[in-house]
């Protein structure tokens, strides 16, 4: 009890030290997305990037030394996902781990029957639910917050998958408040990636990249990173699945979406 008030009042003085103004910089050339969400927001938002930053590690691997552009960009994505919304900052996340590029890890794959293969995989990004940890290569977490309308978003992405573990599971669905909420949660992911399932096995094109189709908690992340890099397109195709994730992170980004440009 007294140090969960400890730390609520820790986060308070921190989300309200002023922003340096280096950092503020750098969100600002970094991450378009900044300038479109109303003055409210950020204020919010630069809040959580102090407390975000005063409370996790970064690690350079691979030769990467870090910079405050580094952790400032990729504090900056991680936070857009906690506005709105009673937050314990990603709590499972001890360490982020940064590699200036693609990496490479040693993975077990099942080939056939008992039979196993040990391969080479190239990554941009991963976390688990017992590591404590999450890996990004720093070009991909630069290049997504740079293009805010391509639906590809690494740090969105592997930070969804810290929201998924909130509640003891990675199954695709975060910590909901009510029973109503994780029933039409449950259902309309259900349908959601059953669609998606079977457009990747016929071909079908999609907008939701197929990789969500390998597993709920995958679906679950790479619809996030659709939610807030293509929410006028996702409202309008998929406006069951756009709804559910409103009601989640308490947002709207049609409001301040890149897609507005062009028309939304």
């Amino acid at each position: 009890m007294v140090f969960g008030l400890l730390k609520q009042h820790r986060r308070r003085r921190l989300r309200a030290q002023p922003f340096p103004k280096e950092w503020l910089w750098t969100i600002e050339r970094n991450a378009p997305f900044f300038r479109r969400l109303s003055v409210n927001d950020q204020t919010e938002l630069l809040g959580h990037i102090q407390v975000f930053l005063a409370e996790k590690r970064f690690e350079g691997c691979g030769g990467l030394e870090l910079t405050d552009e580094i952790c400032v960009t990729i504090a900056g994505q991680a936070c857009l996902l906690l506005l709105h919304r009673k937050t314990d900052y990603f709590p499972r996340l001890l360490t982020i781990l940064v590699y200036p590029s693609t990496y490479m890890v040693d993975e077990k794959r099942h080939f056939e029957g008992p039979v196993w293969e040990e391969v080479r995989m190239a990554r941009l990004g991963e976390t688990g639910r017992q590591l404590g940890a999450l890996v990004l290569a720093w070009d991909a977490a630069k290049s997504g917050a740079a293009d805010p309308s391509d639906g590809k978003n690494v740090v969105l992405h592997e930070f969804a998958h810290q929201l998924d573990f909130e509640n003891d599971a990675a199954d695709g669905a975060p910590a909901l408040a009510t029973l109503e909420q994780r029933l039409s949660w449950r259902e309309v992911m259900r349908v959601e990636f059953a669609s998606l399932r079977a457009a990747d096995e016929t071909g079908i094109p999609t907008l939701l990249d197929t990789y969500g189709a390998t597993d709920p908690a995958e679906f679950f992340a790479i619809s996030t990173e659709a939610f807030f890099e293509r929410p006028c397109a996702l409202r309008t195709r998929h406006p069951k699945l756009y709804a559910e994730l409103q009601s989640y992170f308490r947002q709207d980004p049609v409001e301040y979406s890149a897609e507005l440009v062009h028309g939304c």
